[in-house]
């Protein structure tokens, strides 16, 4: 009995887990070959405002009980709002880039505060938009999103060309918006740039990059639910701990081979 409700909270944990890590390794590897490396924090804390915007505002607001479809809808209006912004931005004004995501992270991260500050749960909140809560994914959720993360992972690799351009911006937005939702700022920031640098120049950079998120998925949520300890901030630790474990093993056989 006890092991099937195990099964049953940290199941979901898992499933979700590989999916972001799958999706995020080639999503990341293109973020770091563009540069942007801050771009997914920010596109994160965005579409999380947009998250807050919906289950606050518009929840106190206008709607009593807003669908989770519009709260949705909102995130991901906010979190394409942020690519088109980028895009314009990579375009018109690539030098100054990084300072302006920097910049428009803060000032998302400010919004949310302030939107939050007197909310009674606005503490809970905004834990759970920083560092997720993954044992509260249910089978649900997963439903919902699985097909997003389908559709990402299909039109990257069957059409290479949507890489370029606005295409690339549109389909972080979309992936950004399901991740945050799902595991929190942090571990989206983590899944996304630290297995992209784990990979940087090898000779399969997406296995390597998928590798290093499988085994920090699994050995973080293991760690987590053993110690009984916040997974969100484990799961960090342990994509830390796995990218530089994969450099440190490039680093002995490249010493070998010379």
């Amino acid at each position: 009995m006890l092991s099937s409700e195990l099964l049953e909270i940290i199941g979901p944990a898992v499933a979700a887990g590989l999916m972001i890590a799958l999706t995020h390794a080639p999503l990341g590897i293109e973020v770091l070959r563009r540069g942007i490396i801050f771009i997914d924090l920010a596109v994160a804390q965005i579409a999380g405002l947009g998250l807050v915007v919906g289950n606050m505002f518009i929840h106190d607001m206008f709607i009593h009980d807003p669908s989770p479809w519009l709260i949705q809808f909102v995130a991901l209006s906010c979190a394409v709002a942020a690519g088109l912004f980028f895009r314009k931005v990579e375009t018109t004004m690539p030098e100054r880039q990084e300072a302006i995501i920097g910049c428009t992270f803060v000032l998302a991260a400010s919004l949310a505060l302030l939107l939050l500050a007197d909310h009674p749960h606005g503490g809970d909140e905004v834990k759970h938009l920083l560092s997720g809560q993954m044992l509260f994914v249910t089978w649900t959720d997963l439903a919902k999103h699985a097909p997003i993360y389908a559709l990402i992972l299909l039109a990257w690799f069957s059409r290479p060309k949507v890489r370029n351009n606005i295409g690339f911006y549109l389909l972080f937005a979309l992936a950004i918006t399901s991740s945050v939702q799902l595991v929190g700022v942090y571990v989206v920031f983590a899944s996304l740039i630290l297995p992209a640098l784990a990979a940087v120049r090898v000779r399969q950079p997406h296995l390597v990059a998928w590798l290093c998120g499988v085994v920090a998925v699994l050995s973080g949520i293991a760690f987590a639910a053993v110690f009984d300890m916040p997974t969100g901030p484990v799961i960090i630790l342990s994509y830390t701990a796995t990218a530089l474990a994969i450099r440190g093993v490039r680093m002995v056989n490249w010493d070998q081979k010379t």
